[in-house]
């Protein structure tokens, strides 16, 4: 059971940073397609940090917030 779980332990961890790090890499690529400005990946990343803030306390298991 622990070797089926390490996997899907190991991917979840690696995708918590991933969207920072994915956003660093394109949007040099992405901002003149959306028409934004470079200063825009700043919020775009504020954006991605609250949602992390705020879906943290749903993830719990019980649902309770400790």
């Amino acid at each position: 059971m622990v070797s089926l779980l390490l996997p899907i332990i190991y991917l979840a961890f690696i995708s918590l940073g991933l969207p920072d790090a994915l956003l660093g890499a394109a949007w040099p690529s992405m901002y003149p397609q959306l028409g934004a400005g470079v200063a825009w990946a700043g919020g775009v990343s504020m954006i991605i940090s609250a949602g992390t803030i705020v879906s943290t306390p749903a993830s719990a298991p019980d649902g309770s917030r400790r």
